[in-house]
């Protein structure tokens, strides 16, 4: 490898941080005769070869080459004495490769001149790496537009770059031997120096540390920096301070705050459907990350559930204070209370908002101007030091629905454009809540009227089931519907479950909603089976649709639970299946013969019974509630299904749940959710004998009967109880055929059930003065709070009823 041509003194070695004067630089001596007299551990490390192998060698026979060897000592020659050369040569490793080296000769002089040449040497490649990371240094030092400090062991300034001083304000001089607190007090410099202990005393690297303060140059102005802090040593481990950066992320940090308070507040605005509510939410929503003081004001038609005109508010007008919210407690600073009627003056900013639509951004709040127009909101801008503040339109779908007021006092920063845009943002959100809420106000309001008159005003609680629904009406424009349901009770502790839906909308719809439901009560009296009240109902619509060409027809479903046997009977015409959710969770859609829906006559309705575990909770629907303009039936009925597999939830929160589950944006069906939950009646609850055909069995009936009420602890019913017993038995004795059975229930009534094979009708009728019999019944009525028959496949029961505390107790 040919030899470079040296280059002069001072070149490669000039100045600080010369390569060739580290603690790895190979040295060696070489005398007057080329001969190597002295060779360095470190020499050894770089060539391999030991001093007792090298020394009294020639020095050129390390060359690689003759040329080489014949070239170094030429330029030898022609250096007087003095004077040195640096330069790059290939010499042999002991192992035969070659190793690229920088070299530094310089003579050493004696006492009769030059004596010989001091050698140092490194590789190449370190030397030329060491250069390469000399200049990044020099340029990140001195040319980065990153601030870059550099602490000594007391955490005092020891080197700043041009950064830093471009970034503060602060001239190097007045930073260097001084700590961060003194030159910058605002500065959050706990943290940082905190951050500098750990680093110098674990060597750990602190990366993406947050710092937060103003600047002396920039007191109003909140900055937050990403800092970066690492331990400096030398190569024998020794500290030499701790290296910062700073980067300035003050825009990237409210960036991230402003999308993370526009994400808290579109989970929190909007959580009800009320509109002085969700006004207050917004209100809580912008303090303190947005405003030091929130007041929200609506129109009075806004509150009221009434649709404004559309565009801007012209004029005077009134709004209702609907939501404060401030830092301070009780906001104090407050004009209006929560209530109030509040009336704008043209002249103030809110007024201009409301005027023009826009929004109005005040950085620098100068309030004589308007003094005379709102002197009260002035005196409280200047006792709480208000000195900024933004206007923003309340406005969704067209409508202005009122105007949101944010202000600051205690942070001294103005409002920008970011912030109004913020602004912009949370009240264009708040909006669309508040004008959902007057739509739901005002559509409420017409449905709770018609929802009074024709459904249950409210559920009684039943032995046998946990009931709970949900009405959802449809929207405005669509007109009320014809969707209704029941919970009736019936004989023997149990209870009828209905739920069904007229076509159609509109006053019509539910007129005949209304007619149907009466006639499911009348018909739930007489204790026909499910297919048969369904006959009965769908005979009935035949002739509203005779009567009536828009009556388009209906759907029901009709189901009776007994808590004894805990056995359901279904029927359904035309409606959709129930869902079952078992007590461990799993869910299923009952299949149920269809049956046709009411009002195509001449087809028979077939029934279905299910065995229900204590707990098991069924779900009757129409089929509104599935329905939805961005999804079909199967996707309603998954929804359903996921939602109701929470069986141990309270019947309400699950209501809750499985509307908020499939509620449409905009619902064009209305829609009921009956939920119910059995219970089973324990059966030291109930009790049935078996008796006889044989008049003796009168008096064991009476003696069974006052024996299981004293073990029911209800013994001062004994003897009303007795008689109706009394009564009821002889009947079937003197007048049906066996079996008989006598059953007592002990629900939140006494039940007396006395079963025979007959199926003769028994009827109620005043005996005469001379009469001898004929009394029975007319005693069982005066005796029980009611009484009635059901008919079953092998005959009929008669049974009464009697409050648990006797009449006038």
């Amino acid at each position: 490898m040919p030899m470079n041509v040296p280059r002069a003194s001072g070149g490669l070695g000039a100045g600080s941080g010369d390569p060739l004067q580290g603690p790895y630089t190979a040295t060696a001596v070489v005398e007057g005769k080329g001969g190597i007299c002295l060779w360095s551990p470190q020499a050894e490390a770089l060539l391999g070869y030991p001093a007792e192998e090298v020394c009294d060698t020639p020095a050129v026979d390390l060359l690689t080459t003759r040329k080489d060897r014949e070239a170094a000592l030429a330029v030898l020659e022609r250096h007087a004495a003095g004077q040195g050369w640096d330069g790059v040569l290939a010499l042999r490793h002991r192992d035969g490769h070659e190793v690229r080296v920088v070299l530094r000769v310089r003579s050493v002089l004696g006492r009769q001149g030059r004596a010989g040449w001091s050698v140092s040497a490194a590789e190449a490649r370190q030397v030329e790496q060491e250069e390469v990371d000399r200049a990044i240094l020099e340029a990140l030092f001195r040319q980065s537009p990153i601030p870059i400090t550099v602490m000594d062991a007391e955490l005092r300034h020891r080197w700043v770059n041009a950064g830093i001083v471009r970034a503060t304000g602060i001239p190097a001089e007045w930073l260097i031997g001084r700590r961060i607190g003194e030159v910058a007090p605002e500065v959050d410099f706990r943290t940082i120096e905190q951050v500098l202990r750990h680093v110098r005393d674990t060597g750990e690297p602190v990366i993406d540390f947050r710092v937060h303060g103003r600047l002396p140059s920039a007191p109003d102005r909140e900055h937050v920096w990403s800092a970066a802090s690492f331990r400096l040593t030398d190569p024998a481990g020794h500290l030499l301070g701790m290296c910062q950066t700073y980067i300035d992320v003050t825009d990237e940090d409210r960036a991230q705050r402003r999308l993370a308070l526009l994400s808290a507040a579109g989970a929190s605005i909007g959580s009800t459907l009320d509109v002085v509510r969700t006004a207050q939410e917004l209100a809580d929503a912008a303090v303190p990350g947005l405003a030091d003081i929130v007041g929200v004001d609506l129109l009075e038609a806004t509150v009221r559930g009434e649709e404004p005109a559309p565009g801007p508010v012209d004029g005077q007008v009134l709004l209702r204070r609907s939501g404060t919210s401030s830092i301070r407690e009780g906001a104090p600073e407050a004009v209006y209370a929560v209530g109030e009627t509040v009336a704008f003056h043209p002249g103030t900013p809110w007024a201009r908002c409301l005027a023009t639509g826009q929004s109005v951004l005040v950085p620098r709040l100068e309030v004589d101007e308007w003094y005379a127009y709102d002197p009260r909101a002035v005196e409280k801008i200047r006792e709480f030091g208000t000195h900024s503040l933004m206007a923003v339109p309340l406005r969704a779908r067209g409508i202005t629905l009122g105007v949101a007021v944010f202000g600051r006092s205690r942070e001294p920063q103005p409002y920008d454009e970011g912030d109004l845009a913020l602004a912009e943002d949370f009240s264009s959100q708040a909006a669309v809540c508040v004008d959902n809420a007057r739509r739901y106000t005002r559509e409420h309001t017409t449905a709770l009227a018609l929802q009074r008159s024709l459904l249950p005003h409210d559920l009684p609680d039943y032995p046998a089931v946990e009931t709970a629904y949900r009405y959802l009406p449809a929207a405005a424009h669509a007109g009320a519907g014809g969707d209704w349901f029941d919970v009736l009770p019936l004989s023997g502790a149990r209870v009828a479950l209905v739920v069904g839906d007229v076509t159609g909308h509109g006053l019509h719809a539910a007129a005949v909603m209304g007619r149907l439901r009466t006639a499911v009560h009348t018909l739930a009296d007489l204790d026909l089976d499910p297919d048969e009240v369904l006959t009965y109902l769908d005979d009935l619509v035949v002739h509203l649709t005779q009567e009536d060409p828009d009556c388009e027809g209906a759907t029901c479903l009709y189901a009776v639970y007994d808590p004894i046997s805990r056995l359901c009977t279904f029927a359904r015409a035309g409606h959709p299946s129930p869902a079952l959710v078992q007590p461990d969770g799993s869910v299923e859609y009952l299949d149920l013969p269809p049956g046709p829906a009411l009002g195509l006559g001449g087809l028979p309705f077939e029934t279905a019974d299910r065995h229900l575990a204590e707990g098991t909770l069924l779900a009757l629907y129409t089929d509104g509630l599935l329905e939805a303009p961005d999804r079909d039936v199967d996707t309603g009925l998954d929804r359903l299904a996921r939602t109701l597999a929470s069986p141990d939830e309270p019947l309400e929160q699950l209501g809750e749940a499985v509307v908020a589950a499939l509620e449409p944006e905009c619902r064009s069906d209305d829609a009921v959710l009956l939920l119910a939950r059995t219970r089973g009646l324990p059966a030291d609850r109930v009790a049935t004998w078996e008796l006889p055909v044989d008049p003796a069995q009168v008096a064991r009936a009476r003696a069974l009967t006052d024996r299981q009420l004293a073990n029911w602890d209800l013994e001062p019913l004994a003897f009303t109880t007795e008689l109706i017993v009394s009564e009821l038995v002889t009947n079937a004795i003197r007048h049906a055929r066996g079996p008989i059975a006598l059953r007592l229930i002990h629900a939140q009534v006494l039940l007396c059930e006395v079963s025979d094979g007959s199926l003769s009708a028994p009827h109620l009728r005043r005996a005469r003065t001379s009469d001898e019999g004929g009394r029975g019944l007319f005693l069982v009525a005066q005796l029980a709070s009611c009484w009635g028959t059901r008919y079953g496949r092998d005959g009929k029961t008669i049974w009464a009823e009697q409050p648990l505390s006797p009449l006038g107790a």
